[in-house]
């Protein structure tokens, strides 16, 4: 079977994300991935299209430089926020002597978002529609695989519609067309995450997918293997930085540093952790040091995780569906992975919670950062795709210079000489902290490991991943779960040094 490969962006409002995955039947393996971390978005929608497409072409260049390759096109995740839901009902007649096929459903589909009577079409487009359930003349609330094969003289369908603004698409496209990439389809995030992160018995049994990410946080219910619910807040990780930075004054990179480093919810919980102080001293030594209690810190984090959760929860609530959760939670996302989040979400809302990583669905070799919650919805778009068999997104680089052809044989790139001889080809390039009692934080200095042991501090943010740094064959061990802490170290020294407290 020929193979095909898929390009996967994820707009996200703290980071930005490009996967290329290569697609050979049911088989699906990521040959890259990369983040970068986000510009001229905002609660999950461009709104400055040129400030977008920077990061973007950063992320796209390194790509094509890499794998030896040019970009054509892509699939997109569409906004998340500001996403309202409505209900629509559609109708078709059919052949009585004739069974219902899968093409009349998506017919009926099709028919129900053409149909739909948009309140303002200037400003408004159809993000989606999930259908609830489907009936003939004498039988009702029927689930898709049940209705297909039945014999009918008509086909109704109720259906959920996801009504999204007109204006963040176009701001998607300008950016894309900045790039000179091709949009093969954009996808609505909802749907896509579900597909990587949820397992067949915990759409059917009832659970919350929770995406806590860095300017929006969503929840998407599921229950009957169908999504009933979902609902969106402007808040999440961004906001908990910016709370440290009002309480500490310091700028949002090195709050970022710090939350990743230190930040945890549930102060009562931390231990021997609570009672560690975190000291920054100015650039000029002309300031005094402050100095941030941990416990004050997890006690700032855990205010506005409480506030986020009480929004979503009240959702749960709203949605009629909040006694059917025999599955619970699932969170996921970027603020996923914060210290104590998960079980502080458990004791507030008496919800079994679990973190919702990527599934096992793909291969991966050399791809740092794929298999954490913040890829999720880059790894879900990548399935919703090839699921939609979207056609190919790439094209070999023909290398004119030095004669040679760069050619994809489906393990790797090869070189192709011009007399039909075959060089090698380039492949491609995968608990809670304890620091002492008190740590001083000095914003300029030699930026030198040894000046916190190694495994304090936590990966800071995407950016480092830009550079990787050069180190040994990593030992074989079991699938990562915990940020490395060590490959931080120097970013975190570089915010500090540029700080001016």
């Amino acid at each position: 079977m020929e193979d095909r490969h898929i390009v996967a962006i994820d707009l996200g409002s703290y980071k930005v994300a490009l996967a290329v995955a290569r697609i050979n039947g049911d088989d699906i393996q990521l040959i890259y991935y990369r983040e970068a971390k986000s510009a001229g978005i905002r609660n999950s929608y461009v709104y400055n299209s040129m400030q977008a497409a920077r990061p973007l072409k950063e992320l796209v260049e390194d790509a094509e430089k890499e794998l030896n390759i040019r970009i054509t096109q892509a699939v997109v995740g569409m906004p998340t926020y500001r996403v309202r839901q409505e209900t629509k009902q559609a109708q078709m007649e059919l052949n009585p002597e004739e069974c219902i096929t899968e093409a009349d459903v998506e017919s009926l589909k099709t028919s129900a978002l053409e149909s739909y009577p948009l309140d303002n079409p200037k400003t408004e487009e159809l993000f989606g529609a999930v259908a609830q359930s489907f009936s003939t003349g004498e039988d009702f609330q029927l689930v898709e695989n049940d209705i297909i094969g039945m014999p009918s003289e008509v086909l109704e369908g109720n259906f959920k519609i996801f009504i999204g603004k007109k204006s963040a698409l176009h701001a998607i496209d300008v950016a894309f067309n900045h790039l000179k990439i091709g949009i093969v389809k954009k996808y609505f995030t909802p749907e896509v995450l579900a597909k990587a992160v949820l397992t067949p018995s915990e759409m059917e049994n009832g659970v919350a997918l929770i995406d806590f990410g860095g300017g929006v946080t969503s929840v998407s219910i599921y229950y009957g293997s169908i999504m009933r619910h979902y609902a969106s807040i402007p808040f999440g990780g961004i906001s908990i930085t910016s709370d440290i930075r009002s309480e500490c004054m310091i700028s949002d990179s090195l709050a970022e540093n710090i939350k990743l480093a230190y930040g945890a919810c549930m102060p009562d919980k931390l231990q021997n952790l609570s009672e560690k102080v975190i000291q920054i001293s100015s650039s000029d030594g002309n300031s005094p040091t402050k100095q941030l209690p941990v416990k004050y810190l997890s006690e700032t984090i855990t205010y506005r995780v409480r506030e986020i959760m009480d929004a979503i929860l009240y959702e749960i609530e709203k949605s009629g569906f909040a006694d059917s959760l025999r599955n619970g939670i699932v969170l996921t996302g970027g603020v996923a992975n914060l210290a104590n989040c998960a079980n502080f979400i458990k004791e507030i809302s008496g919800y079994s919670v679990r973190t919702g990583y990527p599934r096992a669905l793909f291969s991966a070799t050399g791809c740092e950062g794929v298999k954490e919650t913040d890829a999720a919805v880059t790894i879900g778009l990548v399935l919703a795709a090839k699921s939609d068999r979207i056609p190919e997104c790439i094209q070999g680089e023909n290398m004119v210079a030095i004669g040679k052809e760069v050619i994809f044989d489906g393990d790797g790139y090869t070189e192709k000489t011009p007399d039909g001889d075959d060089a090698a080809g380039t492949g491609v390039n995968d608990g809670p902290m304890q620091p002492d009692k008190t740590r001083e934080v000095p914003e300029t200095g030699p930026k030198d490991p040894e000046i916190w042991p190694q495994g304090e501090i936590p990966e800071s943010d995407p950016e480092t991943k830009k550079k990787p740094k050069k180190t040994k064959e990593p030992k074989e061990h079991k699938e990562p779960r915990k940020i490395k802490w060590i490959d931080k170290i120097k970013d975190l020294f570089e915010d500090l040094n540029n700080e001016n407290v």
